[in-house]
């Protein structure tokens, strides 16, 4: 008879849990694109860093968290504020002139000339040189420096590279040698003072256009004055020196074998460029939903975007028109705030609290979550774990990305309990080393989930709208980070972090540049070098007993001056080199020998 009892009783209990469950808040699908819609709209001008949209942006999801009585966690109020570089402008010294024998001419501004946004100031008078394409690319056995003395001189050069480097790579796309920055660096550390970069031979029907002032991305100062003039400017410098600029380029092309040599001593170039770095105040906007202990789960998205493009815009034709943002990442966003609204009922009901995170400037190198991780507001000790969504609108046939698997140790079961729930084809991937804000908290040992629905043909474009995002399966995902949230907040041993081995990037994707060396940038400012993050297992960097915190001033005989000098570097390097490097450990000089390993 008791046992039929307690069999009763236990038939009862699991009803009342199913009942419970059913009756569970969900998602709304309608409330979701609400929230994207209007943080995707005109007003927010694409939430670009330093812009009013941003603000807006910022105000509209401090109102949210108020409205559910969700508590401040920011350093004022709901706010964490920090200050970003997010740009640079002219300031109102910029001249350029150039004399010959005979004649002298005042270039003017955007019309003949035009600074390039990481460009250093100062004032260059000096001997100028031509180098070609600026090139020196040792796998093409091409070298536009060799024999050519430049140090301290004014270094002309061509755009783009030498149509026969297409050839001995067996496609038709540009190397890395064609880029802007790889030209600036390469004559900086050959001496050059100065360079002046000319469009040369021009296509049917295109136009000597100068390069839009900041459209270019580049380092704050890549050390060298930096500027770009016309052809027609440029004509009369070759005349000088006997030749032509089309014979010269056409001889390069056919031959490619450089075409190198000094400009007679009745040229002279002199350069005064004014740059002002520009930056601005923007804020992380954290909330705090307490439970029966200090332990808690941190959900947090990036609400930041591109505003109105510039340099990191995939439609380079329509820079100037805002970026709103949509999937990338009002979707992530929206996410956070239609959890908080579902979660705010548990108040002090689930065992651990819930951290809720909007980073502001994720776009401009995850500086939002790496100022959080450095000054935390909460103790990092007590985060279980951090959950990321960052594009989780365009969910395509049921498919969706989950990484970070492999950082915590219980996540597996987890998962797979929500997704008994909320069944999506899942793409798993254990590393939590991507392109979005997990990765700060991976380099504190947190165990991460990124959320993520996979890449598209609108991204980074005008065109990722609001009326594009597929709001009924984002909310069945929500319902399912919603399990893994509650889940990880109420389970009585937390996930332990787990150190995962480099695999394949989430949803596709390159792997970088140049061989392996295996260092996690801090995108964070520093005066000089790259500083990591974190070094990730049984790398070449890690194999050399480098460390997270390092800084790295030298690699090889190059020196590093920020992380497009590493790119550079890397670039340069083969696969199976030994490399000295040098780091500063604090404060004092380290050298290492990495051997350099093949990307996999």
């Amino acid at each position: 008879m008791l046992t039929r009892i307690n069999r009763l009783f236990a038939i009862l209990a699991v009803a009342a849990a199913l009942v419970a469950a059913s009756s569970a808040p969900q998602a709304d699908p309608n409330r979701y694109v609400a929230d994207i819609k209007a943080l995707a709209s005109p007003e927010m001008e694409g939430r670009g860093a330093g812009s009013r949209g941003l603000i807006r942006a910022e105000h509209l999801i401090e109102k949210r968290y108020k409205e559910l009585h969700i508590e401040p966690a920011g350093v004022k109020g709901y706010t964490q504020p920090f200050s970003v570089v997010t740009g640079a402008k002219l300031k109102s010294d910029n001249r350029c002139a150039a004399q010959t024998a005979d004649k002298k001419q005042e270039l003017k501004i955007e019309q003949d000339f035009v600074p390039f946004s990481f460009s250093a100031s100062g004032q260059v008078a000096a001997p100028v040189v031509f180098a070609g394409y600026g090139a020196t690319a040792d796998e093409f056995h091409y070298d536009d420096y060799a024999g050519l003395d430049v140090k301290d001189k004014i270094v002309v050069v061509l755009r783009y590279e030498p149509s026969g480097f297409a050839a001995k790579t067996g496609n038709h796309g540009l190397t890395q040698h064609s880029q802007l920055i790889t030209k600036a660096i390469n004559a900086r550390n050959h001496g050059a003072k100065a360079l002046v970069v000319i469009n040369g031979k021009l296509g049917d029907g295109e136009e000597d256009l100068l390069t839009r002032f900041g459209s270019v991305s580049g380092p704050e100062n890549v050390g060298v004055v930096m500027v770009q003039v016309k052809n027609a400017v440029a004509d009369a410098w070759f005349q000088a020196a006997g030749k032509t600029l089309k014979d010269v380029q056409e001889q390069i092309n056919s031959s490619t074998k450089p075409a190198s040599f000094d400009f007679p001593n009745t040229l002279h170039l002199s350069l005064n460029i004014d740059i002002e770095t520009t930056r601005a105040t923007i804020d992380n906007v954290l909330a705090w939903l307490p439970g029966q202990t200090d332990e808690y789960v941190i959900i947090g998205a990036h609400y930041d975007h591109l505003g109105r493009g510039n340099f990191d815009s995939l439609a380079p034709s329509q820079i100037g028109q805002i970026h709103p943002g949509a999937d990338d990442n009002a979707s992530g966003t929206a996410g956070v705030l239609e959890l908080a609204r579902l979660l705010a009922p548990q108040r002090g009901k689930l065992k651990r609290s819930i951290l809720f995170m909007d980073f502001a400037g994720e776009e401009l190198g995850l500086l939002g979550s790496a100022e959080w991780v450095k000054e935390p507001t909460r103790p990092l000790a007590k985060a279980v774990a951090m959950i990321n969504m960052d594009m989780i609108g365009r969910i395509k046939d049921d498919k969706v990305y989950i990484g970070g698997v492999g950082t915590g140790s219980t996540f597996k079961p987890v998962l797979e309990q929500a997704q008994k729930e909320a069944p999506f084809k899942i793409e798993y991937s254990a590393g939590g080393y991507s392109s979005s804000d997990h990765t700060s908290f991976v380099t504190k040992k947190i165990p991460v989930l990124f959320f993520f629905s996979g890449l598209h043909s609108d991204y980074h474009k005008p065109s990722d709208t609001w009326d594009k995002i597929n709001g009924a399966s984002a909310a069945r995902l929500l319902d399912m980070v919603e399990s893994v949230a509650v889940q990880l907040a109420n389970t009585d041993q937390p996930p332990a972090f787990q150190v995962v081995a480099e695999e394949k990037p989430l949803g596709g994707g390159g792997g970088g540049y140049g061989p392996y060396f295996g260092s996690v940038p801090d995108f964070g400012q520093v005066e000089n070098g790259v500083k990591f993050s974190d070094v990730r297992p049984n790398s070449p960097a890690a194999k050399a007993g480098l460390k997270a915190g390092d800084i790295l001033v030298q690699f090889g005989d190059k020196p590093i001056k920020n992380l497009y000098d590493f790119t550079d570097a890397l670039r340069r390097s083969k696969v199976g080199d030994l490399v000295e490097v040098k780091v500063i450990r604090d404060g004092q000089p380290v050298t290492a020998s990495v051997k350099l390993e093949q990307r996999k």
